[in-house]
């Protein structure tokens, strides 16, 4: 018979079903704080006026929602 803990067993069984699931939440966090704070100082330079272009300011909403999208999906589903 086996010696180990069952929750240790059920932990390390969980965690080699979803390895890194830590360090991708971690990123996801990461990413999903830089999307906005980036867009939060694109709209600070079209309020004073500076012209930017259009594709970057998608491509920056584009991230403010794909990074957290990505957060909710990485979510345990237990």
């Amino acid at each position: 018979m086996s010696k180990i803990d069952p929750e240790l067993k059920k932990k390390l069984l969980k965690e080699s079903q979803a390895p890194f699931k830590g360090l991708r939440k971690i990123l996801w966090i990461a990413f999903s704080g830089s999307a906005f704070l980036g867009f939060i100082i694109m709209l600070s330079r079209i309020a004073s006026g500076s012209e930017l272009q259009l594709n970057n300011l998608i491509i920056q909403l584009s991230a403010c929602i794909l990074f957290p999208t990505l957060l909710f999906l990485d979510k345990d589903k237990t």
